[in-house]
């Protein structure tokens, strides 16, 4: 009698139904520990397949723990870490820590739902084209494939990055730009560059919250600033300035994590006179600025990296898999910066750096761009109709972006409240005090328009009238 259901119509390969078959059933205790299962032969025999085939499927299987072999015995069903109560232990009333908000996130197929989440569905990525270019390069022969890259990144993707600036009004030559793990890693780096403990660092108010555990680890102050409409309160930042002396402000001009406003020139020809008086640098965090159809001026476009670090990545827009991002300044920074890459994590992949690089010039990318643009246009139009029905305010009016930033309605639950009983439910939410340095703010939530479709709004109407 068959053990799994193997069928050799179905796209997935052979060796993959037969690894996901066992650790399902691993994993959801229908095979017990320690219990033997059938030998090389003998699976291939009952479900029809080659040898080979299982070969190499106990071997990714022994490789992630789920099976054991033991020699002249044959396979036994591992022991698996008991991660299910480790993942109960984190309590939903610290839904303001912030690593505990992206352990939530990034559990790999644990939630149903994620209208918390900071990325697009995996869905409208459109993997066939990273597929493709992964193929092509691995029939190249070459060092890529083996080697370390060079220090600033892949030659041509710099160059195609240096033209892409140039169309948005930036200057920047390829030396002026070095590649990382993503934009968190530019920051990253660009935080070990500049802050020493005690140093006070100016933020928006909200803020994309995993620069508040960045900050702490480098021993810095947050110094917040209200984000409004167009952007930074200059009146607020002003007055901080008054009192405080910042090495460094990081903000974002394009599509603001969470509330998808953008800076107008007023707001940033203020904010860039007020750096030079100052004596601060402005760290610009462009990651979603490709998902506007028609984005304003960036910071760097009008300061032309004078007193501006532009760090961005296509994690949003490509693949958050490849991890490929970059950081664009002035040219004696760039060579601090990229002396401390070498140092901290030498390069980066230069077949990831390959692969966006195929999909930035061979025209898919101002197509898929595209496509999202019209679909979080629709995806945005639902969830704000659908969100305001169920008596939700939403923050300014924007009309792109991502993320909607919303004052929950008035009743029994505040934020966190709603955030734990969604996750009952299945449901990740992303309550607003976790974008808050100061934790404030239990009254409002960010939503993420992809992926607060239909079902996640009934599931909030249910909650909503429950309570």
């Amino acid at each position: 009698m068959a053990l799994l259901a193997i069928n050799r119509h179905d796209e997935q390969p052979l060796v993959e139904q037969i690894v996901q078959g066992f650790s399902q059933r691993i994993e959801q205790r229908s095979m017990r520990s320690g219990s033997k299962v059938p030998s090389i032969r003998r699976f291939a025999e009952e479900h029809g397949v080659s040898r080979f085939t299982v070969v190499q499927a106990y071997d990714r299987l022994v490789a992630s723990g789920h099976l054991q072999s033991r020699k002249g015995s044959g396979f036994y069903v591992g022991k698996l870490a008991a991660t299910d109560n480790v993942q109960t232990a984190c309590r939903l009333d610290r839904a303001g820590d912030i690593l505990w908000s992206l352990r939530q996130a990034l559990k790999d197929g644990q939630h149903r739902l994620q209208p918390g989440c900071g990325w697009l569905p995996a869905t409208w990525m459109e993997s066939t084209n990273v597929q493709r270019s992964l193929r092509q390069l691995s029939r190249q022969n070459g060092g890529h494939l083996v080697e370390y890259s060079q220090a600033g990144g892949y030659v041509p993707l710099r160059q195609q990055l240096s033209r892409r600036m140039e169309e948005a009004g930036i200057r920047a030559e390829v030396p002026q730009i070095i590649t990382c793990h993503g934009a968190s890693h530019g920051v990253d780096l660009v935080c070990r560059l500049m802050l020493r403990p005690g140093d006070k660092v100016l933020i928006d108010d909200p803020a994309y919250f995993n620069l508040f555990g960045m900050l702490k680890l480098f021993g810095a102050e947050a110094l917040p600033v209200p984000r409004n409409e167009d952007g930074p309160d200059i009146a607020a930042l002003k007055a901080l300035l008054k009192e405080h002396k910042p090495k460094l402000m990081m903000t974002t001009a394009i599509l603001h994590n969470p509330t998808s406003s953008c800076i107008s020139p007023g707001v940033a020809f203020e904010l860039l006179k007020l750096a030079e008086q100052h004596d601060f640098y402005l760290l610009e965090d462009d990651i979603y600025g490709d998902l506007h159809p028609n984005p304003g001026p960036r910071l760097a476009s009008l300061d032309q990296l004078n007193r501006v670090i532009y760090v961005s990545s296509f994690s949003k827009t490509i693949s958050a898999a490849l991890r490929v991002g970059y950081i664009t300044c002035r040219q004696d920074l760039a060579n601090e910066l990229m002396d401390l890459k070498l140092l901290t994590q030498l390069t980066c992949s230069e077949i990831t750096e390959r692969t966006v690089y195929a999909t930035l010039v061979d025209g898919f990318y101002r197509k898929h761009l595209s496509r999202l643009h019209n679909r979080l246009e629709e995806a945005r139009e639902q969830a704000s109709n659908g969100l305001e029905q169920l008596g939700f305010k939403i923050f300014g009016q924007a009309e792109h972006g991502v993320f909607l930033w919303t004052q929950v309605p008035n009743g029994s639950l505040n934020s966190i409240e709603l955030a734990q009983k969604a996750m009952e439910n299945d449901m990740v939410l992303a309550p607003g005090y976790v974008f808050r340095a100061e934790g404030q703010g239990a009254n409002t939530m960010r939503f993420n328009v992809a992926n607060t479709g239909q079902e996640a709004l009934s599931l909030l109407a249910k909650i909503l009238d429950a309570n």
